[in-house]
């Protein structure tokens, strides 16, 4: 008798954003990308937010197999964006790595935030990398749908692509990005049960557009909602999404995968 059964083996999956450059992570980044794998989360993008957590995106990935990373400045961080930062981020673009810019936006929500005119410069410059690069770019948007919108389609975002990070606006938001070109990213937010918008986006997003991340360490999915997150738990929000598109698991994990490779490794 057989005492393992190869095909019984969970379909290899792909965090597509996480955060193993954050404090929260830093005492064992190894520890936790080896538990992600026990439970074939095999491969993940480390993304980067300002100029430590791009370096040490970077550095991750440099040592750990299936990491990539991604580089760029997120919303609350642009006040740092100068011609020396810039220079620098363009530098790290030529890392092999490296796959993607961001993660990069517009997010209004918090009032200590850098003024909008701020973000808008710097997320400006930023696509415009990317449009130079042909780097996909990955997009927080929180509170600021549609000045990202106008600002992906003036910087038409369809010469470069990207994906719309723990999306969290509706089926008819949704459209919008998608008419763009842009790929939708689910966090755990998909499985909260009162994310009936989310829930609602999900069901209208075609199968070649979807990508699961985790945004460890946080947006715990359910059932670990309230513990800190980490890449492992991706293979909850797998099940739940695979639940409400009536697919396997094995199914989802192929599709969202697959589509990951599309986006930033298939070049």
């Amino acid at each position: 008798m057989a005492i393992y059964d190869p095909s019984k083996r969970p379909e290899a999956a792909y965090d597509s954003h996480t955060h193993l450059n954050e404090t929260e992570f830093s005492e064992d980044v190894p520890a936790y990308w080896a538990r992600a794998r026990e439970y074939r989360i095999m491969e993940m993008n480390v993304v980067g937010y300002n100029h430590v957590g791009n370096a040490q995106a970077i550095e991750i990935a440099h040592e750990l197999e299936g990491v990539h990373a991604i580089v760029g400045f997120q919303p609350e961080d642009v006040n740092e964006v100068n011609e020396a930062e810039m220079a620098i981020l363009r530098d790290q673009l030529n890392d092999d790595t490296v796959v993607g810019l961001g993660e990069m936006g517009l997010d209004y929500h918090w009032e200590d935030n850098p003024a909008p005119e701020v973000q808008k410069a710097a997320f400006a410059a930023q696509l415009d990398l990317a449009r130079e690069t042909h780097l996909p770019v990955t997009v927080h948007a929180r509170d600021a749908f549609d000045d990202v919108y106008d600002m992906l389609k003036a910087h038409h975002v369809e010469e470069f692509g990207g994906v719309m990070h723990s999306f969290t606006g509706d089926a008819k938001e949704v459209q919008r990005f998608l008419d763009l070109g842009m790929y939708i990213g689910f966090s755990g937010m998909v499985t909260f049960k009162k994310s009936e918008d989310i829930k609602a986006a999900l069901q209208v997003v075609p199968l070649d557009r979807i990508l699961v991340e985790t945004d460890a360490p946080f947006l715990a999915p359910t059932p670990m909602r309230g513990k800190m997150n980490e890449p492992m738990f991706t293979h909850y929000t797998l099940e739940n999404m695979a639940e409400q598109l009536g697919m396997t698991y094995n199914e989802i994990a192929k599709i969202t995968t697959d589509n990951a490779h599309r986006l930033w490794l298939d070049k």
